[in-house]
């Protein structure tokens, strides 16, 4: 990525049920889809392997996760905040995602979510 450049980052964290890996890279994969079509750069999802419970907080505290759910790590680069409000706007409406087509594989109320300017690329 060129040092002149300076994405913008949608990041997210969410519990997951463990059983369901293969259903949420499915829906992953098609989300993808979507966004890069709308304008993001670049999709990451990861799956937690670990990630320690905290005392005070931690990512699993975050979303409240439960015994047999994981946690994923996401983050969706977009050229600038000005591409990502317009192409977010247009993945909300797209109907490839919505949740009758592509309902999402865990509790949507425990994802945690927000947009981020970059600050440091190196």
């Amino acid at each position: 990525m060129s040092k002149l450049t300076h994405p913008y980052v949608d990041g997210f964290v969410a519990a997951v049920p463990t059983a369901n890996k293969a259903e949420f890279i499915e829906h992953a994969r098609a989300a993808a889809v979507v966004f890069k079509e709308h304008g993001a750069l670049r999709i990451v999802e990861c799956w937690g392997d670990d990630v320690p419970e905290g005392e005070v907080t931690s990512f699993t505290m975050a979303v409240k996760r439960r015994d047999d759910e994981s946690i994923i790590f996401s983050w969706i680069e977009w050229p600038s905040r000005a591409v990502r409000d317009e192409g977010m706007s247009k993945v909300m409406e797209d109907p490839r995602l919505q949740m009758d087509v592509n309902p999402m594989p865990f509790d949507g109320k425990r994802l945690i979510f927000g947009g981020f300017e970059s600050i440091i690329d190196e």
